[in-house]
C-alpha cells in the first residue's frame, strides 16, 4: 500500500508540510509505504487547455509532471496539502490539480484511489480550500477520507500549537490507510 503526500506549498518546513508529514506518519503507522513530494521542487507548467489528452490519454506538456504521473498512478492514496492563499488553495495546488486532467482520459485513471485534504491557514479560507481539494478528488472519481484537516498558525511552525489539527492530521493518515485496506479486499 502506497500513500503519497503532495505538498503544494512553496515554503519548506512550513505549516502545510508539518501537517502533511503528520498525515503521512499516521498512514505509515497503519502499514503504508509513504513518500512526500514537493511541488515547489518541480518544474510544472500550467495546463494550456489543448485537449490533446482527450485523444491520446496523455498530457503533451513535457516537464516534471510526467514523473509525477507515474508516482500518482502507482499510489493507492494521495494526501494533498496546500496553504490557504486568498481564501483558496495555492497556485501550486491548482496547477497540479489542473494537470491531472489528462488522467481522466480515456478512462478515469485515479478512480477509487483514496484522497485526503489538508489546508494550513493563518486565519480564514480553510473551508473553501478543503472544498476545492475534495472536489478535485471527487472529480477524479476518488474516494474522500473525511472532510479534511485544517490547521492554524500565523508563523512558520505555528501549527504545532494547534493540537486538534496535529491529531486530526495523524488520524486522517490512519483513515486513508484503513480505507485503502478495505478497498483492496
Amino acid at each position: 500500500m502506497k500513500v503519497l503526500g503532495i505538498l503544494c506549498s512553496p515554503r519548506k518546513g512550513g505549516n502545510t508540510e508539518i501537517l502533511t508529514g503528520e498525515a503521512l506518519a499516521g498512514a505509515k503507522e497503519n502499514g503504508a509505504d509513504v513518500e512526500l513530494l514537493r511541488i515547489s521542487d518541480m518544474n510544472i507548467a500550467p495546463c494550456d487547455g489543448c485537449e490533446t489528452c482527450h485523444q491520446s490519454g496523455e498530457c503533451r506538456i513535457k516537464d516534471d509532471m510526467q514523473k509525477l504521473y507515474e508516482k500518482i498512478l502507482a499510489a493507492d492514496g494521495i494526501i494533498l496539502g496546500s496553504p490557504v492563499y486568498f481564501w483558496s488553495v495555492s497556485s501550486q495546488a491548482k496547477t497540479f490539480m489542473d494537470r491531472t486532467y489528462a488522467l481522466r482520459y480515456p478512462y478515469h485513471k485515479l478512480k477509487n484511489k483514496v484522497g485526503g485534504a489538508i489546508a494550513a491557514t493563518g486565519r480564514r479560507g480553510s473551508v473553501n480550500a478543503l472544498s476545492v481539494i475534495n472536489n478535485f478528488f471527487l472529480g477524479q472519481d476518488m474516494l474522500v477520507a473525511g472532510l479534511g484537516i485544517s490547521g492554524y498558525g500565523t508563523k512558520k511552525g505555528g501549527v504545532k500549537q494547534d493540537k486538534h489539527a496535529m491529531e486530526g492530521a495523524r488520524s486522517l493518515g490512519r483513515q486513508i490507510a484503513q480505507l485503502i485496506r478495505v478497498m483492496q479486499h
